[in-house]
């Protein structure tokens, strides 16, 4: 499974929603799950599946579905 398919795959289930929501308009709050709890589970997730520790800065920033893409890559994370 390729890294663009993980990452789509967490947001996925962490938010319960489709692939087709999975566009540059995803943002923190722009759907009820991708609440404060939410975010902390996505960015869990997400460590765990990349082996990767977020910074603090890093997982504030992390506002889009777009700019996780770029967050991701700062730790080698190719997609």
């Amino acid at each position: 499974m390729s890294n663009k398919a993980k990452y789509d795959s967490i947001f996925i289930e962490i938010f319960e929603i489709n692939q087709s929501d999975l566009t540059d308009q995803l943002a923190y709050q722009s759907i009820p799950t991708w609440d404060s709890v939410g975010h902390m589970s996505l960015m869990a997730e997400l460590e765990d599946e990349f082996d990767v520790m977020l910074e603090m800065d890093d997982i504030v920033d992390f506002g889009t579905y777009k700019t996780g893409f770029e967050t991701l890559a700062k730790y080698g994370v190719e997609f």
